[in-house]
């Protein structure tokens, strides 16, 4: 089954990491990818730019509106995903508890919905 594995963490925490620190996040996020890679549960994993460069589109009554960021102002925001395939639940959650972000925010864990014909 397909999981989602959305990274929230608060933005301010990369912002006090030193250089090094940075750079072993980086350097033990991607060692996990290969892992995940490697042990067939990665489906595709891709980090976002900061809310800042985000817009919002809304269509209300035919008409559209963009609105810079996101829509609510929030401590934490969404930094990235792991689209995964696990065998349960159960499996998603280890998996997600291994995201080395996992350490400074959350993970949120979310089935992917089939809408295909063996839905």
């Amino acid at each position: 089954m397909k999981y989602l594995c959305q990274v929230w963490f608060d933005g301010t925490t990369l912002d006090v990491m030193t250089k090094d620190e940075k750079h072993k996040l980086d350097s033990d996020s991607l060692g996990y990818d290969r892992d995940l890679m490697a042990s067939g549960n990665m489906i595709h994993a891709e980090a976002l730019q900061s809310p800042k460069s985000a817009v919002t589109v809304r269509v209300r009554n035919g008409e559209m509106a963009v609105t810079d960021g996101p829509f609510i102002e929030t401590k934490e925001y969404l930094g990235g995903f792991i689209l995964i395939e696990a065998k349960d639940l159960n499996d998603a959650i280890r998996i997600a508890a291994g995201i080395p972000l996992a350490k400074l925010g959350a993970i949120e864990v979310r089935p992917i919905c089939n809408f295909g014909p063996d839905a």
